[in-house]
Parts: C-alpha cells; sequence; structure tokens
C-alpha cells in the first residue's frame, strides 16, 4: 500500500457509512457499506489481503476513496443500493432480480403507503427497492426507517388508533389524525431518502426550507430547519439504533427524544436503618456491564429514610460524573415510586442536569412514574419495554441487597470476635481464613482451634469458653 493510501484512509471514519472508490480520473470503480469505514477500506490494501479476480484488478487504479457517513451499517445498506444503481461502478455485482433476495416495498398503489420487507415484485403499481443481501441487516434498516418515517404498517386499517401510534411508530391515519397532504409529504420524504440518502434528503429539504423563506412561509420554513437539524445530527453523532426493539419501544413508549442507549439504575437497602447501602447499576444497549456498577454506603442519613438515601447516592453519583466530566446516562431508572422520583428529580435539577430523563417503577403494580405526569404510565405486560425496566430493577435490587448482606455479614463476624479476650486482628483473619466463617468458629473443639497459626491453648480456652456463655 502506498503513502497516500495510508494517509487517506487515517482521513476515513471508524463508524458506519457507504465508501466509494475512484480512479485518477475520478470514474467511481466500486461502492461499497461498512460498520467500520476505516478498517473496511484498509483491508483492500493489506500487503497479506486475499483478494481474487476484478477486486485484485481494482485495487490498483484506485486513486481516492469518498464516504458517506450513516447512523448505521443497515442505513449504510440501503444507502449502498441506491448508489450502485445510480453509479453503476465497473467492479460491482448487481445481483439478480429474484425471488432468493428480500427488497423493501412502498405501496405507493394504496391511498396511504406503507413499508415492508417482501421477496415477491409484482407489477402493482408499488415501488420496490433491492434486492438486498443482508437480511437481518435489512430488517434493522426498516426499524430504523418506521422511526424516521412513520408509516402506517397494518394491512387493512381499523378505524381507530393501535399500538404503533401510541408507541410513535404511525400517525393514525385510519383515525383522521394525520391529514392526506402531510402523510404524502412524508412518503415523498422516504422515497428521497432510499433513492439518494440521508444527504440527498437534507439537500432537498433545504431547499424546501429556502423557498418556504423566500415566500414568508415561516412556520414551515421552521419545520424543515428542525427536520434538517435531526437528521444532521443522526448523522454526526453516528448514533447506533438497537435492533432488539427493547430500547426502541421503551423510548418511544416514554416520549424520549434521543436514542435510550446508557442506562443508569439506583436502588437502596437496609434494615431499619442499619448498614445502609445504595447501588447503581448500568445497562448500554439493553445488556449491562459490570464494571460500571457502583456501590455506596451511606453516610449522612440516620435511620431508615429511604427517600433521603436515594437522595444522597444521586447526589453522590453525579457530582462525581461531572467533575469528572463523564458521559451522563440516556436515561436514570429508581427502584421507587413517586416519592423516589421526586426527590432524583430535586436532586438533577439543583446539579443543573434537570434535562436527563429520570423515571420510578414502584414494585407493587409496576407503574411508571414520570416527571410532568400526575397518574403512572401503566405499560402492557407483554410490552418489551416493561420487560426490560423490569430486568434493569431487579439487577439494581440484586446488586444492593449483596452488598447489604456482605456487610452484615462481615459486621456480625468480626463483631463476635472482636468480644473475645486475646483475639486481636491477626489471631481473627487467621481464625476466619481457617474456618471460613464464625459459625464454624463456633463449632471447632479445643484440638481444631490449636492448629490454627497463632492460636495458643489460653487463646483456644478463651474462643470456647466465650462461645458457651
Amino acid at each position: 500500500m502506498g503513502v497516500d493510501h495510508k494517509e487517506k484512509i487515517k482521513g476515513l471514519p471508524g463508524s458506519p457509512g457507504v465508501y466509494i472508490m475512484k480512479d485518477a480520473a475520478g470514474a467511481v470503480l466500486y461502492v461499497g457499506k461498512a460498520a467500520n469505514v476505516r478498517k473496511r477500506v484498509a483491508s483492500y490494501f493489506y500487503p497479506n489481503r486475499r483478494l481474487y479476480g476484478r477486486l485484485e484488478s481494482m485495487v490498483g487504479q484506485v486513486d481516492r476513496v469518498d464516504c458517506v457517513p450513516t447512523a448505521t451499517e443497515a442505513e449504510a445498506l440501503v444507502y449502498e443500493n441506491s448508489l450502485i444503481k445510480q453509479l453503476k461502478p465497473k467492479y460491482n455485482v448487481l445481483l439478480r432480480d429474484d425471488k432468493s433476495y428480500p427488497r423493501l416495498k412502498l405501496t405507493v398503489n394504496e391511498k396511504f403507503p406503507r413499508l415492508f420487507i417482501t421477496r415477491k415484485k409484482l407489477s402493482d403499481g408499488a415501488l420496490y427497492y433491492g434486492p438486498y443481501t443482508g437480511g437481518l441487516l435489512l430488517r434493522e434498516a426498516l426499524i430504523a426507517l418506521r422511526q424516521m418515517f412513520p408509516l402506517r404498517s397494518c394491512g387493512k386499517m381499523a378505524g381507530r388508533p393501535c399500538l404503533n401510534y401510541h408507541l410513535h411508530q404511525c400517525l393514525a391515519p385510519c383515525a383522521g389524525l394525520v391529514g392526506d397532504a402531510a402523510y404524502a409529504e412524508m412518503v415523498s420524504e422516504l422515497r428521497t431518502f432510499l433513492e439518494k440518502g440521508r444527504p440527498g434528503l437534507i439537500k432537498a429539504l433545504t431547499e424546501k426550507m429556502l423557498e418556504a423563506s423566500k415566500a414568508e412561509r415561516f412556520e414551515d420554513a421552521a419545520k424543515m430547519r428542525a427536520r434538517i437539524e435531526a437528521l444532521s445530527s443522526m448523522k454526526e453523532k453516528a448514533v447506533r439504533y438497537i435492533p432488539a426493539d427493547e430500547t426502541e419501544e421503551l423510548r418511544s413508549m416514554l416520549g424520549l427524544q434521543g436514542p435510550v442507549e446508557a442506562i443508569e439504575a439506583f436502588d437502596v437497602s437496609n434494615i431499619m436503618g442499619t448498614e445502609a447501602v445504595g447501588s447503581m447499576i448500568y445497562f448500554y444497549n439493553g445488556r449491562p456491564r459490570k464494571g460500571e456498577y457502583r456501590k455506596f454506603r451511606i453516610k449522612t442519613v440516620a435511620g431508615a429514610d429511604d427517600y433521603s438515601m436515594m437522595r444522597e447516592i444521586v447526589r453522590r453519583r453525579y457530582e462525581r460524573s461531572l467533575e469528572e466530566k463523564k458521559r451522563l446516562p440516556d436515561l436514570i431508572v429508581i427502584d421507587g415510586g413517586k416519592g423516589h422520583l421526586a426527590v432524583v428529580l430535586e436532586e438533577l435539577g439543583r446539579l443543573g442536569i434537570a434535562h436527563v430523563p429520570a423515571i420510578g417503577i414502584a414494585k407493587e403494580f409496576e407503574h411508571i412514574y414520570m416527571k410532568g405526569r400526575a397518574e403512572p404510565l401503566i405499560l402492557p405486560k407483554d410490552s418489551k419495554a416493561l420487560h426490560l425496566l423490569e430486568r434493569i430493577r431487579d439487577e439494581a435490587h440484586r446488586f444492593a441487597i449483596t452488598y447489604h448482606k456482605g456487610l452484615r455479614s462481615r459486621k456480625i463476624e468480626f463483631s463476635e470476635l472482636d468480644e473475645i479476650r486475646g483475639i486481636g486482628r491477626k489471631r481473627k483473619a487467621a481464625l476466619l481464613a481457617r474456618f471460613g466463617s464464625v459459625d464454624n468458629v463456633r463449632a471447632a473443639g479445643l484440638e481444631e482451634l490449636l492448629r490454627v497459626d497463632g492460636i495458643d491453648e489460653k487463646s483456644a480456652k478463651n474462643i470456647i469458653g466465650h462461645f458457651r456463655k
């Protein structure tokens, strides 16, 4: 690989996107997609690469590599397909248009079009995109597309809003909650996205925004600008939408604007205020990261005051996060109801991070308490979002209980042995190392005790005498 190639590859992003290889004359040689563009492109130029036929011939002609970043690899799949059809690169193999590959179908032949995956291409007036090779990636792309363009997905319109409407995945044209013109505009945006990618859609929206501004339709221009900013920020931040729709469903049901990747959950544990502790667990993309878990021994609260304990651990966590300039979570989950949530919201406001969403999940009925809602949110029992919250809450509870039990156990063991005359720190450690627990020390006979390093006959008799009392 030449020096020029090395320098150009360094400038490519280590994130999802579509890469376009060109020769010295600017002709497009090859279009590809990758979850990590820099790593994928670099693989073509490794000294020990294993390329065959057409690709081996192509590599020697590559003069420059352009890249279009995307939010996800799934989005790159869609954009790659449209670019291949537009540019017809010399070294790409076009897929045969047969039933072995899936494609996206947009039913523009219906009054309110739908978008779904099919393997049949009919002469029915609908628009077909593809075929695509990645079935799993295509399903991920469909999930993301339905979030950006919430078209109806039902075969027959029921005449009333369904669950998809409440999940913000449909505008409910069946119930007349969106006008024909607005729905048609959304379909038009989707077509532009599928045919020209995110950059093409942003360009089209920018032109419309300028036209609306010149015509003094400032409200329309503001809507276009907000749409452009949303699409641009998704590209720039390379947001990874989760194909396992738990977190996406949770985001929708809670009405959150951004993705829910990082979740931090808190719980407290104590018995009548004794050995009070708190726990914080960390979930990323719906999975626990135990290396990020944190334990708290309650320092400022006397007695069984769960609200004040929750306030303390939340304050300590985020004071430190702010001090160390760590990333704040996308969602905070509290094991508790309205009262627990209220004190947490107060602390977040005091710390200047009231913008971080926080919810409480009450144990008895699994009700979800949120800021600004007088009544709790009740999720369906079979909801994936509810199941995710329950897993998170239960893990926070388990972690807190384990820590609490450990402290209580150590306190009982050490305090028992501390009461025995002649048993200091070293002998205490030796006894516990030998027998494992205070109960086993209590059951030990004289000969067993004398086998412990540092325990003489006098000490052994003191131990036996203490436990007999």
